[in-house]
């Protein structure tokens, strides 16, 4: 071999060297719908980090979720905009014609476009969204990564714009609710004795319901120092219960807990223990019927949209009747009239008891996944496990929300009536957010 086809050959061999090595270091790609299962999993850990109320947590996913569903529903013809049926939202972008877009990156930018401003870790966010937006850079064409992030940014944008005009500044720097001593009526709690939480959520604005008083509930059982009243007797029932509490009771009630504050007391020392809020545990379980299911993802974004819609118009609902009734705390009833050293099995929530917002949010979020997976659809519910090492087995979305509801009544933080009643109110949330949503084209 002369010098000159030797000099050639050492050359080829180089590039050859250089472009294996650079495929080598290429960030592997994954699917859009694993993309989006852990953008929302990333929310997840940043709310319970940051400690949003189950309101606020609700609302977080509500637009974050819309937003990624807004962008990646171009992704298949068939899907219709949700934005455009929802009150408050003006014209969205559209993508260009004839031009090429990854709508996975898109939605990821409108999702983190969106929780840059409804979140307060936003640097945790940012070292995540780095690595995502890293691997699309290293699979895509440079011109279709920037005009997918590009119309993402705008995607996100137009979901913030509605988010200023839902009433939720106004909910802000509102003055303490600390109740009232009349007959009845909601007080702090033991044992902490913390303010109302989010008292004025009934005034936000909804996204498919039409007004949060839509679904009023019949009133709890009226105030009564009869021992033979309704009012007197749940509070009994609630006792009584307690202190007859099977192991599988114990179990479905601290499974359900979802309180993501709870305030813990050894001796004189307190601690917090931060766990998901219930609107993060049925996003949870959108994510496992997604997962087992194998929906691409156009149909995980519209999974994860309905499901957050849900829970936020059901919270606002429930919150509305909340603080419209003020409603007694078991806790405050049991101590005044029957065992005055007697605590739940659970800690109470910080907010008025009727009806229970964890039943109504549930029966909404159970009613939406059925329609979209089916009934008697089967699951192991992992949700909580990485947080309170518990997982539990579930025939149907709805019998999963039945179990929610009857939860709080063995824990000890509701009566039976305002179990009942929550439940009925969610379904019928749920049910009406299903039939005024049209989803395909």
């Amino acid at each position: 071999m002369n010098v000159r086809y030797f000099k050639v050959f050492i050359a080829a061999i180089f590039c050859l060297l250089a472009v294996s090595c650079k495929q080598k270091n290429k960030i592997a790609r994954i699917s859009d719908a694993e993309v989006l299962h852990q953008n929302v999993d990333q929310l997840t850990q940043v709310i319970i980090y940051d400690v949003f109320s189950p309101p606020v947590a609700s609302r977080i996913y509500g637009y974050t979720t819309l937003a990624a569903y807004e962008a990646i529903r171009f992704e298949n013809p068939k899907y219709a905009s949700i934005a455009a049926q929802i009150k408050g939202f003006k014209a969205l972008p559209q993508p260009q014609k004839g031009q090429k877009y990854n709508y996975a990156l898109a939605a990821t930018k409108a999702f983190f476009t969106v929780a840059h401003k409804v979140t307060f870790s936003v640097d945790t966010l940012k070292r995540y969204e780095d690595k995502v937006f890293a691997m699309y850079k290293d699979n895509l064409e440079d011109s279709v990564y920037a005009r997918s992030v590009a119309f993402g940014e705008k995607m996100g944008g137009a979901i913030l714009a509605r988010s200023k005009f839902d009433n939720y500044a106004k909910t802000r720097g509102k003055p303490r609710f600390l109740g009232t001593t009349d007959n009845g009526k909601w007080r702090p709690t033991a044992p902490d004795y913390l303010d109302g939480v989010e008292f004025c959520w009934g005034t936000m604005e909804t996204f498919v319901v039409r007004s949060s008083s839509d679904f009023p509930l019949p009133p709890p059982p009226p105030f009564s120092e009869d021992k033979n009243s309704e009012y007197f007797k749940q509070n009994v029932a609630v006792y009584e219960q307690s202190k007859k509490l099977t192991p599988e009771q114990v179990t479905i009630a601290r499974f359900w807990d979802d309180n993501p504050f709870v305030i813990q007391h050894n001796g004189h020392m307190m601690f917090v223990n931060k766990k998901i809020t219930p609107g993060g545990h049925w996003i949870g379980i959108a994510a496992i019927a997604c997962k087992k299911t194998k929906a691409d993802a156009v149909k995980t974004a519209q999974a994860y949209a309905l499901t957050s819609i849900a829970l936020y118009d059901a919270f606002i609902c429930g919150w509305q009747v909340k603080y419209t009734t003020e409603y007694i705390r078991p806790v405050t009833v049991i101590n005044d009239k029957i065992d005055d050293k007697w605590l739940p099995l659970l800690q109470t929530p910080p907010f008025p008891e009727y009806p229970s917002g964890h039943s109504d949010i549930s029966g909404a979020a159970a009613v939406v996944l059925t329609h979209i997976f089916g009934d008697n659809f089967e699951y192991d519910d992992t949700s909580d496990l990485r947080y309170i090492g518990m997982q539990r087995h579930f025939k149907s979305f709805l019998k999963a929300a039945d179990e929610t509801s009857i939860s709080r009544f063995y824990g000890g933080i509701h009566y039976k009536y305002s179990v009942d009643q929550g439940a009925v109110q969610g379904r019928k949330i749920g049910e009406f957010i299903w039939n005024n949503l049209k989803l395909h084209d």
